[in-house]
């Protein structure tokens, strides 16, 4: 059996040290390298002078436009090539319009096989009673994939624009969050009570869109816009402290990232079965009823989220900045 060192001995030990070092309470190589101030450097006054003299020489050159023969010669090829572009734009353009067939002829590809095929066999093939609906999430559902990710994109370019630093001062996050509200109207008695009774309403009547979406006009791109209006109505009404009560940047995030990976692991098992021919284990359902069309319901829920999340953060990026 070992024995049990005493605490003097122990503390010569490796694993001593190491424990130490994994717990944060000591760094082994403090004291151990040799370490020097660094020497505040101070220019020289005339060396400072000639540096910034040669500055403002080289600027003078650059931008002196009448005697720098460079800029010139840019200039008169810039707008050549500008010319010669525009026209090689206007040719390609009008070589695809030309070759676009007559409107209204019966073999147009509006009048092929695939319209015929979306409203001939879309019911029975997708199980929605809304042929747009069957379209967009089962037909085309890749490049509705590719719509939502669109729209993610843009609100993670936005916030990476428009953000603003976490920091303490005059244009800090907590600055902007106390005087939001400065230019408008604080407490409306009206506005808010309009809020507290059409609200629940309109989100109510968007959830009802997005689940309906297979039924009837609606979806998840329409629901979704309702819902992002109400959230819109609720935050002019009571301001950012009531409404990040419940949705907050993280909750965006969160709830976008889920809905596109169900969105994109749905839709996996689908492509994954339809194009080795595999029978799909989801029912379709009986056309007409709520939980029918197979995966069209839950795709309709996971782009409501995302169209909603990204209508609420676009505004609020462009009302305060931060958020």
């Amino acid at each position: 059996m070992s024995r049990r060192l005493p605490d003097n001995e122990y503390e010569k030990t490796r694993s001593y040290r190491l424990s130490q070092w994994l717990s944060g309470e000591k760094d082994l190589l403090l004291d151990t390298v040799e370490m020097k101030p660094q020497e505040s450097f101070q220019e020289d006054t005339e060396a400072e002078l000639e540096r910034k003299e040669e500055k403002r020489r080289l600027r003078d050159r650059v931008f002196d436009i009448e005697k720098n023969a460079e800029v010139r010669i840019f200039q008169k090829l810039y707008r050549v090539f500008s010319v010669i572009f525009c026209i090689g734009l206007v040719l390609i353009l009008l070589t695809g319009v030309s070759g676009l067939p007559p409107f209204g002829e019966a073999s147009n590809p509006v009048n092929n096989e695939v319209p015929k095929r979306y409203i001939e066999s879309g019911l029975q093939e997708t199980g929605a009673v809304n042929i747009v609906t069957g379209m967009i999430l089962d037909y085309r559902a890749f490049d509705t994939l590719g719509e939502s990710h669109v729209l993610f994109i843009a609100t993670c370019t936005v916030l990476i624009l428009l953000r603003i630093d976490r920091k303490k001062g005059e244009n800090s996050i907590e600055s902007l969050n106390a005087n939001d509200r400065s230019h408008e109207p604080k407490n409306d008695v009206v506005l808010q009570t309009v809020a507290k009774i059409l609200v629940p309403p309109i989100i109510i009547f968007g959830i009802y869109v997005i689940l309906c979406g297979h039924l009837g006009p609606g979806g998840g791109f329409s629901g979704g816009a309702v819902i992002g209006a109400g959230l819109i109505l609720y935050l002019n009404a009571f301001g950012f402290a009531k409404t990040e009560r419940f949705f907050t940047a993280k909750t965006y995030k969160w709830m976008s990232f889920g809905a596109l990976a169900c969105y994109a692991l749905a839709k996996s098992y689908s492509f994954y079965t339809g194009a080795n021919e595999i029978h799909s284990v989801i029912p379709l359902g009986t056309p007409g009823a709520i939980l029918s069309s197979g995966l069209i319901l839950l795709l309709n829920i996971c782009v409501g989220i995302v169209v909603a999340g990204t209508m609420y953060t676009f505004y609020v990026m462009f009302r305060k900045g931060g958020y």
